[in-house]
């Protein structure tokens, strides 16, 4: 099975998720980008943003490829809601576009598919972001690129804690039913073992943000452990 150069090139490695939420002090193009440039030369082998403008930022800086995604609301589908988000993310420079790849309703009344195709013709490479085992079926038989367990916790990785781990059955159950597939780990993972365990259970990839790139999150569990 031959995949795209540059999803081959992400085989095995660490992808980085670099965001920073509404209000905090880090939420400024310059700074994702040299933040995103640190993670490249920490051996990040992608970097995973959010945004147009650090989308931007973060392409003019690293020569990793930069998995691009627009997050517009905080309900349901959220994460490149529609076609025209997608486009958009393009054109600011994403080389790979993710979008929420769940049956859920979208703001535009489209289907996943409905998003994906023009995508496809037009020669973008795609990640599907996923909650379930149906999401990763679906995705995978509709043609998406990359397919991963972003959602499978349901809420955000601001509300993690250090003993929330990632979802190793779900990842478990879809890469032992596509094996062979790029099924990229993305959620919780929280230490370079558990990144180790993710790709030992057959992850293509593994995605790291908030252990790595978030650290008013990192703070508050070294403030937590020394409280208890």
């Amino acid at each position: 099975m031959t995949h795209h150069p540059m999803i081959e090139s992400l085989k095995g490695k660490l992808i980085v998720s670099v965001q920073a939420y509404p209000g905090e002090p880090l939420r400024r193009p310059e700074i994702m980008a040299t933040m995103a440039r640190a993670c490249e030369l920490g051996g990040a082998a992608a970097i995973r943003c959010q945004g147009l403008s650090d989308i931007a930022a973060i392409k003019g800086r690293v020569e990793v490829p930069v998995i691009g995604l627009w997050k517009d609301g905080h309900e349901g589908v959220y994460i490149t809601p529609t076609l025209r988000h997608a486009r958009a993310c393009v054109a600011a420079g994403a080389d790979i576009v993710a979008i929420d790849a769940t049956d859920r309703p979208r703001p535009d009344g489209k289907t996943v598919e409905d998003t994906l195709r023009p995508l496809q013709e037009e020669g973008v490479l795609t990640m599907a972001d996923c909650m379930t085992i149906e999401d990763i079926r679906r995705a995978v038989e509709l043609g998406f690129d990359l397919v991963s367990t972003t959602l499978s916790h349901g809420v955000a990785a601001i509300d993690c804690t250090m003993a929330d781990g990632p979802d190793l059955p779900l990842l478990r159950q879809a890469t032992s039913e596509f094996p062979g597939l790029p099924i990229i780990c993305e959620g919780r993972v929280h230490t370079p073992e558990e990144g180790r365990a993710a790709i030992d259970a057959g992850a293509w990839a593994v995605v790291v943000g908030t252990a790595i790139t978030h650290p008013t999150s990192i703070t508050s569990w070294f403030a937590a452990a020394l409280d208890a």
